[in-house]
């Protein structure tokens, strides 16, 4: 199993990684970890990774160029057959784009071990106000959510996918007996555990939540307005901050919407 995280911060991963279990399965080769510095893959000199929101609004949004530049390297490194795979959206099942995100499912064990089944995984961690919309839309083939809880950013979700996921790679774990004995392994019912109060939280993983009236904040784009076809939605071109307002509050994910994975309600 290879693992290539993509990140701002990647020497937050150095300590964790390097010890323990995931150490161990390191040294006998049964996991690949490969951490990629976003900046690396920029196309200015001031190796740019963020820019401001169109809209209007507090903070600073993740770039999608520098994102998707990452991800076609990843991509375009040679299979088994010895083709290239550069393709942005259409990956055959041997390998699987991850987003974290506050919109994404809430993983179970199930969702774990569905993703051990892959070859590699690519994980793109969030920080500061969120990612550009479109790497949502266009580019990941699924955004992930690790609990009710707000983090100020994604390695910590990448922690533990990639801890979760190691664990069910035969030879990992020093017996069979202590995956097949564990807590969630086959069982019927998962549950969420996370932060309870009389407001729930999904796990931001690098983007901030609104929590009024229990609605995740509306999805955020930055510059440019237009990639690789991929247009910012025209309102927030508009410069009509009550137009702008209304359409945020219309496309946010309520918890009655049937597009969003997880309903936040209280309780």
């Amino acid at each position: 199993m290879k693992f290539d995280i993509i990140t701002i911060f990647p020497k937050i991963f150095n300590g964790y990684f390097g010890e323990s279990i995931i150490g161990r399965a390191q040294e006998k080769k049964l996991i690949k970890l490969r951490v990629h510095d976003l900046r690396d893959f920029t196309i200015d000199k001031r190796r740019t990774v963020d820019d401001k929101p169109y809209g209007g609004g507090p903070g600073m949004i993740l770039k999608i160029e520098p994102i998707s530049k990452a991800i076609a390297a990843l991509r375009a490194l040679r299979g088994k057959g010895g083709k290239k795979k550069v393709a942005i959206k259409n990956l055959k099942p041997k390998r699987r784009v991850i987003l974290f995100s506050a919109k994404g499912k809430t993983v179970t064990q199930a969702d774990v071990r569905r993703l051990a089944k892959y070859d590699q995984l690519i994980l793109i961690c969030g920080r500061y106000e969120g990612v550009d919309e479109r790497v949502a839309k266009y580019i990941a083939d699924e955004e992930i959510s690790v609990g009710n809880y707000v983090l100020t950013g994604g390695e910590i979700p990448a922690m533990i996918m990639v801890d979760a996921v190691s664990r069910l790679i035969p030879g990992v774990l020093g017996k069979r007996e202590s995956l097949d004995e564990e807590s969630f392994n086959g069982c019927l019912r998962t549950t969420d555990y996370g932060l309870r109060s009389k407001r729930n939280f999904k796990a931001v993983a690098g983007s901030r939540l609104a929590v009024d009236n229990n609605y995740l904040e509306y999805p955020q784009y930055t510059r440019p307005e237009e990639f690789m076809g991929w247009r910012v939605p025209k309102v927030l071109l508009s410069g009509n901050h009550m137009k702008i307002k209304e359409w945020r509050k219309k496309i946010s994910n309520s918890p009655n919407s049937s597009n969003s994975p997880n309903k936040i309600s209280n309780s």
